[in-house]
């Protein structure tokens, strides 16, 4: 499919347009940030390694009934999509206390929770995508009730989903962040779901095979995502 213009730059992938208006190709980068930018860096492989684990975990989501914007893998680094207009409320599924939620809470990190914990936040990059409620979401506009509904109820199942494959291959799924967007009307869920945008620990050892390895100056950045999707392909095959 011919490729167009650049029409969106993030911190991890470039949006083109394409000769079909209803599809964009998604260029994943070896960029890595953390903290809404103030560190930068570089991980090596990075863009090839999440699209692979995002097209293999989006494609295992369809099959489960959870519509996404995944049309097709051309090579290694790009991905053609759904051309989605997204919704501005991200979904973050915590599992296990880490990160913000053990500083905010005051919690040790690591305690499992009983049950998963959902949040909100309103994705604007100017603002550091603030924690939001639903009444801000609804109030606002940003979302409608129903397609609140339907992105909370989701994010749980694919949560369900994720938990019981990723504890087939010995990781446990800390939290994740989940966007969704609308093609025609229907809500599909959109962007990544990679070692960028979960937090993902070995069973055994509690090892962190995701960015906080970037965050946290762990080193090793590479070879942890490598294993993710050595992990991934070997369940898959």
């Amino acid at each position: 499919m011919q490729a167009g213009s650049l029409i969106y730059e993030g911190k991890a992938k470039q949006v083109y347009a394409t000769s079909d208006p209803d599809i964009v190709r998604m260029t994943y980068k070896d960029d890595a940030t953390a903290f809404d930018g103030a560190k930068k860096g570089t991980i090596n492989n990075k863009g090839r390694i999440n699209n692979r684990i995002a097209c293999m975990l989006f494609e295992m989501l369809g099959k489960k009934g959870i519509p996404t914007h995944l049309v097709e893998k051309p090579d290694d680094r790009n991905v053609l999509v759904r051309k989605l207009e997204m919704l501005p409320v991200e979904v973050v599924v915590r599992n296990v206390v880490a990160g913000s939620l053990a500083k905010r809470l005051g919690k040790e990190e690591g305690m499992e929770l009983p049950s998963p914990i959902l949040e909100l936040y309103y994705k604007n990059d100017d603002l550091h995508d603030p924690m939001i409620n639903d009444y801000h979401a609804l109030v606002m506009g940003w979302v409608t009730r129903d397609q609140l509904n339907t992105i909370t109820a989701r994010a749980l199942t694919i949560n369900s989903v994720l938990q019981e494959f990723f504890a087939k291959i010995g990781i446990i799924l800390v939290d994740f962040k989940l966007e969704f967007g609308l093609f025609q009307g229907q809500v599909l869920l959109g962007d990544e779901i990679s070692p960028d945008t979960c937090r993902l620990w070995d069973q055994q050892s509690l090892e962190k095979l995701d960015k906080d390895r970037f965050r946290r100056d762990l080193g090793k950045e590479e070879e942890a995502y490598q294993e993710v999707v050595r992990r991934i392909e070997q369940a898959l095959a």
